[in-house]
């Protein structure tokens, strides 16, 4: 498994950025997606070699002024500069402070009361390991015949990657393993006891289906999206996703799900047993 993170992230950002994007010729016949090597580190004003040692892992410690200049060039949003920077402080001994901590599974009555109001959405609390703690009658009616809760405590990622019910879940399957890969991934990984743990059954139980990305995926998640989801009652819904954070002590994550379209807002009401029009498509 892949411990050079940052190199990772580096060439998957870079592979991403199209020349017009940053104002390159776009003519010539080009055998790597996105940009060159060479392209960046002419944009960053560094060297051809010094990208490449960053890539391959061979240097873990650039300077802040480095890290803001191949952020510039890589056109980096404010997420992913924040994350940039916490990978390279990830290669220090002391980035462990959730080592052995175990992850928090008391969700607070506050949280639990805005769950409450988000009905009828689909709507869960999680846990650095992926842990459903908490969630809306809306959830459970969509996720229950995935076999989600057929274990205790229900995991999205031992869900995803271990149970074909889900493979028939979601049409975008990889996409979705992709997305809860890098969402492992945050932070210090297998730094952290409990995550280093999940991650060797996942291994085990998964293969290469889990292993494989690992090596590849980038450890930064989208906040938001789009989700293609089979229910065997609603049919095929595409749900728009909302990711945000907790205060840093809850160490939790809320997931909101809204219909994306008209006919998922109008299944949705069926499969919930509401009014039509309580959700709306956005």
């Amino acid at each position: 498994m892949s411990d050079n993170e940052l190199g990772l992230f580096l060439r998957t950002r870079r592979e991403a950025v199209t020349p017009a994007q940053v104002g390159l010729p776009t003519g010539t016949r080009r055998r790597t997606p996105g940009l060159r090597r060479a392209e960046l580190a002419t944009l960053a004003g560094v060297s051809v070699e010094y990208v490449t040692r960053l890539e391959q892992g061979r240097d873990r410690r650039p300077s802040p002024q480095v890290l803001s200049a191949l952020a510039d060039a890589l056109r980096l949003a404010p997420s992913e500069r924040v994350h940039l920077h916490r990978l390279t402080k990830s290669v220090d001994s002391g980035f462990t402070c959730m080592g052995d901590a175990v992850p928090p599974r008391e969700v607070r009555p506050a949280v639990r009361a805005i769950l409450d109001r988000l009905e009828p959405a689909p709507a869960v609390i999680v846990n650095r390991l992926t842990e459903v703690l908490a969630h809306t009658d809306g959830y459970h009616r969509l996720m229950a015949p995935t076999g989600l809760f057929d274990s205790t405590p229900a995991n999205l990622a031992r869900h995803v990657f271990t149970d074909a019910r889900a493979r028939t879940a979601y049409p975008d399957w990889s996409h979705q393993a992709d997305h809860l890969v890098a969402t492992l991934k945050q932070g210090p990984f297998r730094n952290d006891a409990h995550i280093a743990a999940l991650a060797d059954e996942l291994t085990i139980t998964a293969g290469p289906d889990f292993t494989d990305r690992v090596d590849t995926v980038p450890s930064l998640p989208t906040a938001t999206g789009i989700t293609r989801f089979t229910h065997p009652e609603a049919g095929h819904l595409r749900l728009a996703y909302e990711i945000l954070d907790l205060s840093a002590d809850d160490d939790q994550h809320l997931i909101i799900h809204l219909p994306a379209d008209e006919p998922t807002a109008t299944a949705i009401d069926a499969l919930t047993g509401r009014r039509p029009g309580a959700l709306r498509a956005v």
